[in-house]
């Protein structure tokens, strides 16, 4: 089948906490080959949602889980292998190109990538995509946008899990 979208769902953290488990319960349903974007400004918890993300993929809770912002990548062992992929610094099209990602987007593990945004129009045209946004102090909304049947079928999943508004 063809890419399909759903409409957008939103999710409402009242605290770090819950954006991290939001990431968790992603990543206890992420499969081989899935690709997350994240997209939000400074400090609304994009790399925080990649540690819950890869703590339900089974990574060992000891892991600092960190932003590979100057790294552009950082990649942790668990079931599956998470590469956390940062985009800030990276301005063209071109520039993504040579960074020599392909092997990891839909490969053997589940991509997370930060400041998604930066690399539209490079990225796989079926993913998963979380846009984060402040709303408060502590509290975020999180539009979860997907695209692609896999991806419909997971927040389906994730909807069972997490009560989702």
């Amino acid at each position: 089948m063809g890419a399909s979208l759903t409409s957008v769902t939103v999710y409402h953290s009242a605290s770090p906490e819950q954006t991290r488990a939001l990431g968790e319960a992603v990543g206890r349903l992420a499969g081989t080959g899935d690709v997350i974007a994240l997209i939000g400004e400074l400090g609304t918890g994009k790399t925080l949602f990649v540690g819950g993300l890869a703590c339900g993929l089974g990574v060992d809770p000891a892991t600092y889980v960190s932003s590979p912002t100057f790294t552009i990548m950082h990649r942790y062992r668990g079931r599956l292998p998470l590469y956390h992929i940062d985009l800030y610094r990276i301005e063209t099209p071109e520039a993504f190109a040579g960074l020599g990602l392909d092997e990891y987007l839909q490969g053997d593990g589940v991509a997370a990538i930060e400041w998604a945004e930066h690399g539209w129009g490079m990225l796989p045209k079926e993913m998963l995509t979380f846009r984060l946004r402040h709303t408060g102090s502590d509290t975020r909304a999180i539009e979860i946008v997907p695209v692609g049947d896999r991806y419909v079928r997971l927040v389906r999943e994730l909807m069972c899990d997490v009560p989702l508004a």
